[in-house]
């Protein structure tokens, strides 16, 4: 065999190993988020948050109760983690026997993850509850139904694995929807950076009915940051039967594909991405009869104001496009959804009879848009 040759063959090894360490390491990224549901169930992120100072892996031992057996494998497991970047490593002296130690510490991923940090604040961000959702046996188990899904002809992987759709499922079992509704709601709280952000887009508005609202987290914020506001949060009947109206708060039950309660905007977070194109159209066509549309000023003229994914694979990082795509899956296997592109969503906008919208991307994974009759 000539040089020639020989580099040749080192090149296409290389090319093969390389192949393989990228089918390895996507086989298994569910190790990656196991290892983060085992450190989430063990609470280390709070024991490192309470320690108030890096904490070396034998006083993480200890403050878990974990045998001394244990040690060693949780050091592997953080070091996993570290690298993950869900926490920190940093080297320090000890102030009593003056010997350098390495401790561990929170990133800004594992603060979102505490689990008593938003406690005393409606507002804080906390994703732990969105966490225990997304880890729950409930919702892993479907991922292994894909295939057989394909082959059959359910409306959802997540009814080809438990015989039933999502939303029956959570109705028949209180456990699961309390976890689930927990997670809406701790995923809402990132409402707060958004208003700070994007105050402009709301101001001017007087009325604005948030669709699908819950328990009216995101309408609360609202409301603290222009109190000037009348909102109504709607959602279905069973969902605001027990919430209390205040001054410049109201609760309407109903469904959104038969009527939406009339205000200068409304408001959907998170909803759109849950349903196929044709409900999604049948929402909006209700959007547009419902648009108080009054006044000169633009900004009273009446919009949709939409909190949602818009893929953009031309223009996001790779990784912020992955999870896009990744969140396109998720929501075939949970629903009927899916995540959409901005011509998808232009396409919807205008069979809908709009004539123009405005894309923020500034919420992260989501954008914020502003839909114009």
């Amino acid at each position: 065999m000539d040089l020639n040759d020989h580099h040749q063959s080192l090149g296409e090894a290389n090319e093969l190993f390389e192949a393989q360490a990228h089918i390895y390491g996507h086989f298994f990224k569910y190790a990656t988020s196991m290892s983060l549901g085992c450190a989430l169930e063990l609470g280390i992120p709070d024991i490192i948050h309470n320690h108030e100072k890096p904490i070396t892996i034998q006083e993480l031992v200890s403050k878990l109760n974990l045998p001394i057996t244990k040690t060693f494998h949780l050091q592997r497991l953080m070091r996993l983690l570290v690298h993950s970047n869900f926490f920190s490593i940093t080297k320090f002296h000890d102030q009593e026997d003056k010997v350098e130690k390495q401790g561990y510490g929170l990133t800004v991923s594992s603060k979102l993850l505490l689990k008593n940090a938003s406690e005393n604040s409606q507002t804080q961000p906390n994703l732990l509850p969105f966490a225990n959702l997304i880890l729950d046996p409930v919702i892993v188990t479907p991922w292994q139904f894909l295939g057989r899904w394909f082959r059959g002809s359910e409306s959802t992987v997540f009814e080809t694995a438990h015989g039933t759709p999502i939303w029956e499922f959570a109705n028949k079992n209180p456990g699961f929807n309390g976890l689930f509704n927990d997670a809406m709601a701790s995923d809402s709280k990132m409402m707060s950076l958004v208003v700070e952000n994007c105050k402009e887009i709301f101001q001017g508005v007087d009325s604005l009915v948030d669709v699908g609202g819950g328990t009216g987290l995101n309408a609360k914020i609202l409301l603290e940051a222009f109190p000037h506001m009348t909102c109504t949060v709607f959602d279905l009947p069973h969902v605001v039967v027990d919430m209390n109206d205040t001054t410049n708060l109201k609760y309407v039950g109903g469904d959104m594909f038969s009527s939406i309660p009339s205000a200068n905007a409304i408001f959907f977070k998170h909803v759109f991405h849950n349903w196929s194109d044709e409900n999604v159209l049948k929402i909006l066509k209700r959007c547009r009869e419902a648009l108080q549309l009054e006044g000169d000023d633009e900004r009273n003229k009446g919009k949709l104001v939409i909190i949602d994914m818009v893929v953009d694979e031309n223009h996001d990082r790779h990784e912020i496009t992955n999870t896009k795509l990744v969140f396109d899956i998720l929501m075939m296997v949970l629903v009927t959804g899916r995540e959409r592109t901005e011509g998808e969503w232009e396409k919807l906008f205008l069979e809908a009879g709009f004539n123009r919208y405005r894309i923020t991307p500034i919420c992260g994974l989501r954008s914020l848009m502003e839909v114009f009759p």
